[in-house]
């Protein structure tokens, strides 16, 4: 199972009783291919019948972070030159992938150190220890983009989010850092990223025969890192009561849109939020919303199978390459949306 492979854009290490999965595209934060897709999928599937193979890690190369997402502007290339099939396979081996990820049989260690957002939060979700650094900036970034957020985690927010966050999050992108992503249930464990090479090489020359399920030998590899763990995480913030007043439960875009304008206490926090949400497409925003009411208590393989669907509707929109150019490739931040008013978004192409 030994496959060292340099100049690759992923590297594969066997180490005692670890195999190690590393992300290989430091010039675009390791942002996903759909060939990174493929041998990653290959080698969980040969390391799950692997014996001596008792736990994965998951980390990448790299000082900006372990993974930005997809390669969206490939992506966008693609739907340009109508390329569209290899655009919808790109997302049904990535959310099969994310899939297996959730319900492999072996534990799953991430160190999210730096950007980690959309399809690399998608890698992560499904992890058992998922270690996060000072550096970490995690997020679901995706309606700036006219794209949705993916990746399970129109469900999977929920079973890990306190109230109102798993509609916050979505709808505005809002960036994470360290310590706030485990007190918000999307990381396990808080660590200082000078510490990243020590833990990396004390999972490698972990050795065990113990052979139980991923929830206990996850536990024996926490306690075997514990004294580079920092515990104080706080346990509320005063965001909390806020952000559920505002957005949880609520299916209707323009009646956030509408209350955040009404705002009596915290104004300038209502207008920023405002600010933030209305420079997003219409589109992209209505369709998360519609998600998240859809599969907010949804099987997880449900889940992947509507955003899937939604994966191919909104491709096909306009918003989702304007966004792309004008977010990613001109960075002149100015995307022309189309519709631009969440009234005239029309999703009745779309069966869920």
């Amino acid at each position: 199972m030994e496959k060292n492979r340099k100049n690759q854009q992923v590297i594969f290490r066997a180490a005692k009783s670890m195999a190690a999965i590393i992300l290989n595209r430091p010039e675009t934060i390791n942002s996903l291919t759909v060939e990174m897709i493929d041998d990653i999928t290959v080698y969980l599937q040969e390391a799950r019948e692997n014996a001596q193979c008792k736990f994965i890690l998951f980390y990448g190369y790299g000082a900006k972070g372990f993974c930005a997402g997809g390669d969206v502007r490939e992506l966008a290339k693609k739907i340009s030159e109508n390329r569209c099939n290899e655009v919808n396979m790109f997302f049904e081996k990535e959310y099969a992938l994310d899939l297996m990820i959730h319900e492999y049989p072996k534990p799953i260690v991430v160190i999210a150190d730096g950007v980690t957002m959309g399809g690399g939060l998608g890698i992560a979700a499904g992890a058992d220890i998922i270690l996060v650094s000072e550096r970490t900036r995690m997020a679901m970034p995706e309606t700036k983009i006219g794209f949705f957020p993916d990746v399970g985690a129109t469900g999977w927010l929920f079973s890990k989010c306190p109230k109102g966050y798993p509609e916050y999050l979505s709808l505005t992108g809002y960036d994470m850092l360290g310590k706030e992503s485990v007190r918000l249930g999307l990381a396990t464990h808080y660590f200082m990223s000078r510490d990243v090479a020590q833990v990396i090489f004390t999972l490698e020359n972990y050795e065990t025969n113990f052979c139980s399920d991923r929830k206990n030998l996850s536990f024996k590899i926490v306690k075997m890192i514990s004294s580079y763990l920092d515990y104080n995480i706080p346990e509320k913030n005063d965001m909390d009561e806020w952000v559920a007043k505002y957005f949880a439960g609520k299916s209707d875009l323009r009646e956030i849109l509408d209350s955040l304008k009404k705002c009596g206490n915290h104004q300038k926090l209502c207008d920023g939020v405002f600010g933030s949400i209305a420079e997003r497409s219409p589109t992209a925003l209505v369709l998360t919303l519609k998600l998240l009411r859809f599969n907010e208590r949804r099987p997880l393989g449900d889940v992947f199978a509507s955003e899937l669907k939604a994966a191919k509707f909104i491709t096909r929109q306009p918003d989702y390459v304007e966004g792309i150019r004008a977010r990613l490739i001109e960075r002149n931040d100015t995307p022309r949306w189309k519709p631009d008013k969440i009234e005239q978004v029309d999703l009745s192409g779309l069966q869920l």
